[in-house]
């Protein structure tokens, strides 16, 4: 798979197509078209590496050879699959990235007869409740209060933690946040949030949340040297007008909740986004107003964050007396 995958120039474009250049673009295979157009990192580097596998298992080397791929090549590699442990949440990843990739292929006619990935089984869900840890209620309070508000740092990490804590966004999302996004729609201000595939979602500012970021705001004034300014600026290295990275989000998440005293097995930013969704399915939100809030394609996907059946103080545990 790895000569399928475009190598991009790195530098300056021209602001016109040669005929060469031209000419050159006509002939990219369909499966280079598809690679390009995964626009998360982590999806192109997952996806990558699952046709990789692909490829050298059944022995393709080039885009036109998937033209010869059958269900009966893909039923051999999910076979493999078995042999080597994989988790059946891998399992479902490597054929959903298959499948998605011949979807296109079909869609720009470079192979006929279907998608040999449709009909194959895929791993069931190991489990109705998913595996991201959720902070409780006094621990999500503990780590809103964990920045120090005295200082320029404190006050946009009480901002960050805030837009994540009360709207689940991911961290791409929240870093990818601009002064523009916060918008006003039917005399509520929102969040204008720029979610995976490009797909825009607009989300109510909780009361909270904007409390923080007038705060940050008013005294970073950062966001009065244009309107398309970051909406969280770093405040180390060099000014360069980008925002703050995804990975910088994730380690302050980190960072605060070992202040906080919070030691939850694999807490991350994803952790805050099911806190959120947990939090509010359990005050009655309708999980498919839920779904939507958290830019979900699939309800099913949603209903992973829906622990109101296994709330530990429900547990028969606490019922047992002696």
């Amino acid at each position: 798979m790895r000569e399928l995958t475009p190598v991009m120039s790195s530098g300056v474009p021209a602001t016109r197509l040669t005929a060469a250049e031209f000419q050159n673009l006509t002939a990219v295979p369909a499966a280079v078209e598809w690679f390009a157009n995964l626009t998360n990192p982590r999806t192109r580097r997952a996806y990558q590496s699952d046709l990789e596998d692909f490829c050298q298992f059944v022995g393709l080397h080039t885009s036109e050879q998937f033209r010869e791929v059958t269900r009966a090549h893909v039923l051999a590699w999910r076979r493999q699959f078995e042999q080597r442990g994989l988790s059946g949440a891998t399992q479902r990843r490597k054929l959903a990235a298959l499948s998605s990739l011949f979807d296109y292929l079909l869609d720009r006619n470079a192979v006929a007869g279907g998608n040999p990935v449709h009909g194959v089984k895929r791993p069931k869900l190991e489990t109705t409740e998913g595996k991201t840890p959720a902070l409780a209620d006094h621990q999500a309070k503990a780590l809103l209060e964990a920045p120090d508000p005295t200082t320029l740092k404190g006050q946009r990490d009480r901002a960050i933690l805030a837009v994540l804590l009360y709207h689940g966004l991911r961290r791409e999302e929240a870093a990818r946040l601009q002064y523009d996004d916060l918008q006003q729609r039917r005399g509520i201000q929102h969040l204008q949030i720029h979610g995976k595939g490009g797909k825009l979602r607009y989300v109510p500012l909780h009361p909270v949340a904007a409390e923080r970021l007038h705060t940050y705001l008013e005294v970073s004034g950062h966001h009065q040297e244009h309107a398309n300014a970051p909406l969280f600026r770093p405040l180390r290295g060099p000014k360069t007008g980008l925002g703050i990275s995804a990975e910088g989000i994730y380690a302050l998440v980190g960072q605060y909740a070992k202040a906080a005293g919070i030691a939850v097995a694999g807490l991350g930013v994803h952790g805050l986004r099911a806190t959120a969704a947990t939090n509010a399915l359990e005050h009655e939100a309708d999980i498919a107003k839920v779904q939507a809030w958290l830019g979900h394609a699939n309800i099913s996907t949603t209903k992973l964050y829906d622990r109101r059946d296994s709330r530990p103080e429900d547990s028969p545990t606490f019922k047992v007396r002696y």
